[in-house]
């Protein structure tokens, strides 16, 4: 009995159907690539299956994917008899995303084509790439080891809804027929999708195979009978997993469309590394850099990692085990030769070998991004732009990697006022002044507010070099990013400036000297400002600003307060430094107050100012406005 249902499309799925509708891709021949992809990943999946259930081949051993065209009513077909779907898993994959975030990802079109292209490149379209030359698509699929009458039947002309209804079909594995738009009509050419074959599916390991007519009984050129040949299917691809060949027989548009066959990306990979190891463990990895970032690549709740393959056996879609997740945007394959067939995400967790090779391609990995900012400046600062903030995860996930990892890493500084992020902490070190033994740095709410502000003055005037750090994980990267070769990192807004060999004794001299001429000035601030301030200290690192706030030693910074209210942790209570320059004419003002009301006011107007530098806002800034506006009147009497 026939169960046809008709089924609404996620709303996501609306717009992305009418984007590919109106031919966003520049290429329309990759939908045969992207449909291939899928029909041999079904086939890998059904494999790995099969190792501990073999009744799920159905006496029907050959895996291999297949392509047809009818001319005559314009219809391509791509058949394979891997895993095949169930009527859930219809509805659940040909009418839904199944990806989370995909809202977020619809706001970032901008209905400019050639964007939202690149876009819609870095979502991975799959299946819906068939809508780019079809008006109708036909999809019969059975799950291998379902009965026969349990196949499904899925329609859809891309637009508002499609429907599934159940039929009966002989053999398991998926059937997509492509009705093909009037002005599509080349796709339904046997050559043409022959020559698109052998240029995006070479190195599926899996046959793609298209049908070979036969030719009649004729006569030689001496009068024999030349025999009549059978049609057969032939194999249009080399079928043999691509990092199994020689690095030296494989090319760069074969590695490219490899790239693109695992990642469902629209864009060349930036670089990428083929290496087998033999020793103590013995696999093989072929691992990609990305051009563009994911769209979703900060959403923790999307999957990552490597494909793995045990014996050229495929395993594991996204084996999270190999690649650490400050690395999550790398893409490829690990085959090993030294875990079990059967082997599982939980076995893999605890599992030694699992250990050694993620340990080896993190090495792999760093080393080709080193090779990179080593060799091409350029197309790593494209890189540091993309996965930067990724990266900036490594120094607290990755211990043992730490130096390496903050060689990567790349900062703005005052050095080249500008703010790009464009310094290393190599950079750095190399224009230290003699004598310095720290890296100096700033963070803050924006590149102006870390450029601006008043903590830099001393720094500025003696030409020492501060790295200048604006982006919301860059306080946490800081926490455990604390030396490098053998140079702490010190802020400028915490505690001391601690300038050490930088600061010559005559300079140090008459800063005690200020420092017990104001006693009697800091000793009225304190007392006006208690229980708003911990210590009230004559500051050593302003010149042209009255007075700032500077965070204790072992307290927490503004910015590490901000980032753990945002992330809704309780932050306790602190009470900052503050800091006077004695020599600044509202200080020598405020000293010359007899008034103490009045001298309390200026006081508070001074720590409110300084607090509003440091955090870019206050607490209660009506009470700051009209505290100012009272100050403003009393002046003008």
């Amino acid at each position: 009995m026939s169960q046809q249902e008709t089924h609404g499309f996620q709303t996501e799925v609306k717009q992305l159907l009418h984007l590919m509708i109106h031919s966003l891709y520049s290429n329309k021949e990759i939908f045969l690539r992207e449909l291939v992809s899928n029909a041999a990943d079904a086939a890998d999946k059904l494999r790995y299956l099969a190792l501990t259930d073999n009744a799920l081949y159905e006496s029907d051993t050959e895996l291999r994917v297949r392509i047809s065209t009818d001319q005559e009513k314009g219809t391509v077909t791509i058949e394979d008899n891997g895993i095949g779907m169930t009527r859930d898993g219809v509805i659940e994959h040909l009418g839904t995303i199944a990806k989370s975030g995909t809202a977020d990802f619809f706001k970032n079109l901008s209905g400019e084509e050639s964007k939202d292209s690149q876009l819609i490149g870095q979502f991975g379209v799959g299946f819906y790439s068939a809508f780019i030359v079809a008006d109708k698509v036909t999809v019969r699929t059975r799950a291998a080891a379902a009965a026969v009458d349990q196949a499904v039947l899925w329609e859809s002309a891309g637009e508002g809804d499609f429907t599934v209804d159940t039929i009966t079909k002989n053999s398991r594995g998926t059937e997509i027929t492509l009705h093909l738009r009037d002005e599509e009509k080349e796709f339904a050419d046997d050559t043409r999708l022959r020559s698109i074959i052998t240029k995006y599916s070479d190195h599926i390991s899996v046959p793609v195979e298209m049908f070979e007519a036969g030719l009649p009984e004729t006569d030689g050129e001496d009068g024999e009978k030349i025999p009549a040949t059978e049609g057969e299917w032939k194999p249009m691809n080399k079928a043999t997993a691509l990092w199994t060949r020689s690095k030296s027989d494989i090319s760069d548009e074969e590695y490219q469309e490899f790239y693109k066959h695992i990642s469902h990306d629209y864009a060349d990979a930036a670089t990428w590394s083929h290496n087998r190891v033999e020793g103590k463990q013995e696999y093989t990895s072929l691992l990609y850099i990305p051009t563009k970032a994911p769209w979703d690549m900060f959403n923790r709740d999307v999957k990552h990692g490597l494909k793995l393959f045990v014996q050229r056996v495929f395993v594991l879609d996204d084996a999270e085990q190999f690649m650490p997740t400050y690395l999550r945007f790398v893409k490829g394959l690990i085959d090993s030769n030294d875990l079990p067939l059967n082997v599982s995400r939980e076995i893999l967790q605890d599992n030694s070998v699992t250990k050694a090779l993620r340990t080896g391609v993190t090495k792999r990995v760093l080393g080709m991004l080193e090779k990179m900012a080593k060799n091409d400046a350029e197309k790593y600062q494209a890189f540091w732009a993309e996965f930067g903030q990724v990266l900036k995860e490594g120094p607290a996930e990755d211990f043992a990697n730490r130096e390496r990892i903050s060689g990567l890493l790349r900062f703005a500084s005052t050095h080249n006022n500008s703010a790009v992020t464009d310094v290393s902490l190599d950079d750095y070190i190399s224009r230290m002044k003699e004598g310095q033994d720290k890296i100096y740095y700033i963070v803050a709410d924006s590149y102006e507010a870390a450029a601006n502000s008043p903590h830099l003055e001393l720094l500025r005037k003696k030409d020492i070099e501060v790295l200048l750090m604006s982006e919301r994980i860059d306080e946490w990267l800081i926490n455990h990013l604390t030396e490098f070769k053998d140079k702490k990192l010190h802020s400028v807004t915490r505690g001391d400036l601690e300038l050490g060999e930088l600061e010559d004794a005559a300079e140090k001299e008459a800063q005690e000297k200020l420092a017990g001429e104001a006693e009697s000035l800091v000793s009225r601030i304190k007392t006006a400002l208690e229980g708003k301030v911990s210590d009230v200290k004559v500051t050593s690192r302003l010149t042209d600003t009255p007075a700032c706030v500077v965070a204790g030693e072992g307290e927490m910074s503004s910015q590490m307060i901000k980032l753990m209210q945002s992330a809704g942790q309780p932050v306790p209570e602190s009470k900052p430094t503050f800091e006077i320059n004695p020599q600044h004419p509202l200080v020598e003002r405020l000293n010359d107050e007899q008034d103490e009301l009045a001298f309390a006011n200026w006081a508070d107007l001074l720590l409110q100012q300084a607090q509003l530098s440091e955090k870019g806002s206050l607490a209660d800034p009506s009470a700051f406005i009209k505290l100012t506006n009272q100050m403003l009147v009393a002046s003008l009497k």
